[in-house]
């Protein structure tokens, strides 16, 4: 059975400006997902910055978002590392704070071969008992999850149940659909490629754009669950525009900015990433006002 089906928000972390994690701004954030009808909330991935949070931080994070999400929808935790040992441990103390699954990323930097990857993600995997999403981001870290390597976890792991395709090879996601058969959940990692993937036998979304728009990235996942797929196709391309220019930057440095302009967090954010660029902020808010989430 699946962790969630629809829109998981790749939740931001909000960081006050000198840095430090901001708790209640973050649940500010929480509730402002939950009530617009985000599916599952993923804390402490890309989006949420786990790469400059220390073991600590990144722990404190997840278990402040368990604590507040209180069971309402799922929380899938981010938990990978480029050390195995490392992944492990996160994993565990993830596990051991309520989490409903974890979000594994393909080691970054180390560039391991497809047996490399499947070792570590079976030794993390198997170091816990709640269901593993692996995460295939390679334009972040330099190796490729091939559709193989994928089908064979699913198959000898058992806790391995789903993948965030993030690739944005849209012919390499159809090869792994059409050889898994349906044995690894398949989660769009792509804000721009939600009903192209869900076409293919995808079950939703992992989301930076609904961080600001949980309600209509939620309704983009459920029409095309619904089988109102001229409607799904209408609310994806809607939203283009804004899913671009969350994007003119490197992720997460958008989403902040856009979420401060919202009134909804602060606008801190961790070096090495940086302030948006004016012209830039100014391109996000217009596509902001288009797509009617700003005033």
């Amino acid at each position: 059975m699946a962790i969630f089906t629809g829109s998981g928000v790749a939740i931001a972390t909000p960081m006050k400006k000198n840095g430090e994690i901001d708790y209640p701004a973050f649940e500010k954030l929480i509730e402002f997902q939950i009530a617009g009808g985000t599916d599952a909330i993923i804390v402490c991935g890309t989006t949420g910055e786990a790469s400059t949070q220390s073991h600590e931080e990144h722990l404190e994070t997840i278990k402040f978002c368990v604590d507040v999400v209180k069971k309402r929808i799922p929380v899938v935790a981010g938990t990978g590392s480029n050390c195995t040992e490392t992944a492990v441990y996160l994993s565990k103390e993830a596990e051991s704070y309520g989490v409903d699954g974890v979000l594994l990323v393909s080691p970054y930097y180390n560039k391991a071969t497809q047996n490399g990857l499947f070792q570590h993600f079976k030794t993390t995997a198997e170091a816990i008992s709640i269901p593993a999403i692996l995460y295939n981001v390679p334009s972040r870290t330099g190796c490729n999850i091939l559709p193989e390597t994928a089908v064979r976890l699913a198959k000898e792991v058992k806790n391995i149940v789903g993948i965030k395709e993030a690739s944005g090879n849209i012919s390499q996601i159809a090869h792994l659909a059409a050889i898994s058969k349906g044995c690894i959940d398949i989660y769009s990692g792509n804000d721009d490629q939600i009903i192209p993937i869900m076409s293919l036998g995808g079950i939703g979304v992992i989301s930076v754009l609904a961080n600001v728009a949980p309600k209509e990235t939620h309704d983009i996942c459920q029409l095309y669950l619904d089988g109102k797929v001229k409607e799904a196709c209408a609310e994806q391309l809607r939203a283009l525009d804004l899913c671009n220019a969350l994007f003119c930057e490197v992720n997460p440095i958008p989403v902040k900015k856009a979420l401060e302009l919202m009134g909804i967090i602060p606008g801190g954010i961790r070096l090495p990433l940086t302030e948006m660029e004016p012209a830039n902020t100014e391109r996000l808010t217009k596509a902001m006002k288009e797509y009617g989430i700003l005033k």
